[in-house]
């Protein structure tokens, strides 16, 4: 199949009755220029994600197209404004769940699989605002009362469900990039950030074992997973020191997937807690509900691969791999990767594994109705051939592969439409001026192909 996230491309920001989210008050940026987050809309400022590529007024074509394609099952999240404007409602929005109905019986008519995420950058505002978002314990209830809700409402049309996107991301805190859009939080300068991070996660993590029994208490068939920005990171040299940043490197990445997976902090981190004075608020329920709501399988992102070498100050550094090469926006291609990735957290876990993302973000030139993107499909088949590899000779359970993205979005890091990452063209520019009109790619036709020969003709 194919994913996207609703805050990209979307659109109808303020229709239907949705409220403000946190990804609405960001305003475009480039590769060289973060995105600001404002403090609510500023009517001289652009934000891309209100229009995004308008799939709020175009979804049966749009999904008409996915169909066309051959798609099996179709990522995408539901914003969770659309159903809690505000986010501290008892009562849902009853138009935004109308909304999503129909949405899931467009897919369902083409036999296509919805696959949900709870919260893709897409938290309401207003928890941010008056609440400080995920560092509040609130913020769970509110959360556990939309996913209750949306879960009970459609049941028997989503099966397959991730709860939180990317969410180790938080652990770079040097973005706050990562703390807004995953938590709605904005770092102080006199803060413990590194607490407060942690502080984030755990409230995250318990909600989504909440989520996660209360699932199974609606429908025991629903499958619910996590959802981790996975890629591998290399030891930069075979010096032991350097072997062991890379163990270290990767050790802030499981640390998600661990809780998430097993249930339960892993002992490097109650060690580094333990060193670095680290108290949070962690109750015995807390724990109980840590080992109840294990996820069914694990949803990942594969983009890119990178290296860590040893350092004496911060244990390691992660840095680019200098032998591969980068797309436009410098980011490492590295097709074995995901197959290593693969073996690694598969290994680690056994349990289901889901790539949810991967694709390859280009400038894609629009001629005479035509887009030539030999460099998406080349990129593609590379990393379904390491795929294929993983399946087959190294016996790795892998649910399905939906590409990042079915069609045109706005970038989520910098807020551009002409990063495109689709196999549907969309006509419209950064500053969301265009016609609108959707152009199939070169990839959409190749990547049908892959569809109907289930992967053997790549």
């Amino acid at each position: 199949g194919g994913a996207v996230a609703a805050n990209q491309f979307e659109g109808g920001w303020n229709e239907g009755g949705k409220g403000i989210s946190v990804i609405d008050v960001m305003t475009g940026g480039t590769h060289e220029k973060m995105r600001e987050i404002t403090n609510g809309i500023e009517a001289d400022k652009y934000y891309p994600n209100h229009k995004a590529s308008d799939f709020y007024h175009e979804y049966k074509s749009d999904i008409a197209l996915m169909a066309e394609m051959g798609f099996k099952c179709f990522r995408t999240s539901i914003a969770w404004t659309r159903i809690f404007p505000s986010g501290d409602e008892t009562e849902p929005n009853e138009e935004g769940l109308k909304f999503y109905d129909d949405m899931f019986d467009e897919l369902l008519k083409y036999g296509i699989e919805p696959v949900i995420t709870l919260s893709h950058f897409e938290m309401p505002y207003h928890l941010a605002k008056k609440y400080g978002g995920w560092v509040n314990r609130k913020v769970i209830d509110f959360f556990v009362n939309y996913a209750v809700t949306v879960m009970e409402k459609y049941k028997n049309k989503v099966k397959y469900w991730m709860t939180f996107n990317e969410i180790n991301n938080l652990i770079d805190t040097d973005n706050p990039f990562n703390a807004w859009t995953g938590a709605g939080v904005l770092y102080e300068d006199n803060e413990n950030i590194e607490q407060t991070m942690y502080q984030i996660s755990h409230y995250q993590f318990v909600a989504s074992a909440r989520a996660v029994q209360r699932a199974k208490e609606i429908n025991a068939s629903m499958q619910v997973g996590c959802m981790l920005h996975f890629g591998p990171i290399y030891p930069s040299s075979c010096n032991p020191q350097d072997i062991l940043a890379g163990i270290k490197a990767m050790d802030k990445r499981y640390f998600f997937s661990d809780v998430h997976v097993r249930g339960y902090y892993p002992t490097y981190t109650l060690k580094k807690w333990e060193r670095s004075n680290i108290q949070l608020d962690i109750t015995d329920e807390d724990l109980k509900d840590l080992k109840r709501g294990t996820v069914d399988y694990i949803g990942f992102s594969y983009y890119k691969s990178t290296i860590a070498e040893y350092d004496k100050i911060h244990d390691f550094i992660e840095v680019q791999n200098p032998l591969l090469k980068k797309s436009d926006w410098g980011w490492a291609i590295d097709p074995t990767g995901l197959r290593i990735i693969l073996n690694e957290v598969y290994e680690r876990y056994q349990k289901p594994m889901f790539i949810v993302e991967n694709g390859f973000g280009a400038y894609d030139k629009l001629e005479n109705g035509i887009i030539n993107d030999d460099y998406r499909i080349d990129y593609l088949r590379n990393h379904i051939s390491e795929m294929k590899k993983a399946i087959e000779l190294d016996g790795v359970e892998v649910m399905g592969y939906t590409p990042w993205s079915a069609i045109d979005i706005v970038s989520a890091s910098t807020g551009e439409l002409a990063k495109r990452y689709g196999f549907i063209y969309v006509d419209l520019d950064d500053q969301a001026k265009g016609s609108g009109r959707r152009y199939r790619k070169a990839s959409f036709e190749w990547y049908k192909r892959v569809i109907s020969s289930n992967g053997e003709i790549l």
